[in-house]
């Protein structure tokens, strides 16, 4: 099974580390890209939120894997 991986604002991604979920948390979009850079090599599900994704663009999130989500406003 692959890694769960959550991006974005601290206060959205914070919760996520209680289900085990390896948690990316930066309001920076330099910072968020970096961390896409590092994404370990067995991630196979990335949440983001919505101001991640938008620091990412939509060439990265139309990648086929890994799979990403983005949390609702």
């Amino acid at each position: 099974m692959g890694a769960v991986v959550a991006l974005g604002e601290r206060a959205r991604t914070a919760g996520f580390a209680l289900a085990g979920v390896q948690v990316r948390a930066t309001d920076d979009p330099d910072r968020v890209r970096a961390f896409w850079c590092e994404l370990p090599a067995d991630a196979a599900l990335v949440i983001l939120t919505p101001a991640a994704a938008a620091a990412l663009g939509p060439e990265v999130l139309g990648a086929a894997e890994p799979l990403t989500v983005v949390m609702p406003p």
